[in-house]
């Protein structure tokens, strides 16, 4: 009899711990119909550099003893593509690049103090080609000049928080929550945050995930050193008062079945 009742007794135990788990409705997007004409082109603004950025500047020209002489440790740089990386960046690479001083510049090997702040990689690119070229540095010289440590970060109500590099140097906003796994289950989809930091000045907007208007935002695309913020809603911290109290109720139960058990078997 008493074998029969705690074999009762544990299955019926483990059902109510099991069952008093919280269920959670999928995430929404873009809610509600919308006019897709609008919304069809892409608005990307190609970064600028910006101080505090680590690049990387490889010149590649006809004679590789020659583009050697402008690249971080003599790398051998030659026109068709060999050897592209030079320098330790934060993504694991074993490339060495610049770290862009505080008013911009940067100290080329070979060239001196250059002035990177606020350009695009195109315009510091032709910028070192020309200089070459009008020097009669450099036959046929090309320059490779990439961002070693773009990346986001996204915070709060997502499966992975954390920073993300992004070595294509492009990105949005759907695609940074979905390099976090997603939103939560608590998330406020609604006031999605983003910080950015550009030229010196912080600039901060709010994002609503329901309303498709968020292409149209220049938020949309993300920047360098961008911050997410998910912020949560009302329903976490009752959420986290109910599964404390179920806790508490799981193991009372089990404190009770056991005092039950102690007494049967005595």
């Amino acid at each position: 009899m008493k074998k029969n009742l705690l074999w009762l007794l544990v299955p019926a135990l483990l059902m109510f711990a099991t069952t008093s788990c919280v269920t959670h409705k999928p995430v929404q997007y873009l809610e509600g119909s919308f006019d897709t004409i609008p919304l069809k082109n892409v608005q990307w603004k190609e970064p600028v550099v910006q101080p505090g950025d680590l690049i990387s500047v490889v010149i590649y020209s006809d004679n590789a003893s020659a583009s050697a002489l402008y690249n971080l440790n003599g790398s051998v740089g030659v026109a068709n593509g060999i050897n592209t990386g030079i320098a330790t960046a934060s993504n694991g690479n074993d490339t060495k690049g610049y770290l862009v001083d505080k008013d911009g510049n940067v100290t080329i090997v070979g060239v001196g103090k250059l002035l990177v702040g606020g350009k695009t990689k195109l315009q510091i690119s032709n910028e070192l080609m020309d200089y070459f070229k009008r020097n009669d540095l450099l036959k046929n010289p090309i320059v490779d000049v990439r961002f070693l440590n773009f990346k986001i970060t996204v915070m709060g109500e997502v499966a992975r928080p954390g920073s993300y590099s992004i070595p294509t140097e492009k990105v949005n906003l759907m695609e940074a929550i979905g390099l976090a796994g997603d939103f939560g289950p608590f998330a406020r989809k609604d006031i999605v945050t983003i910080i950015r930091e550009e030229n010196g000045q912080r600039s901060f907007a709010r994002l609503d995930m329901y309303d498709a208007s968020i292409f149209a935002s220049p938020y949309y695309q993300l920047q360098q050193n961008d911050i997410i913020i998910i912020p949560a809603n009302k329903k976490k911290e009752a959420a986290n008062d109910q599964m404390t109290l179920r806790y508490i109720t799981v193991a009372t139960s089990v404190i009770s079945v056991t005092a039950i058990l102690i007494n049967l078997f005595k």
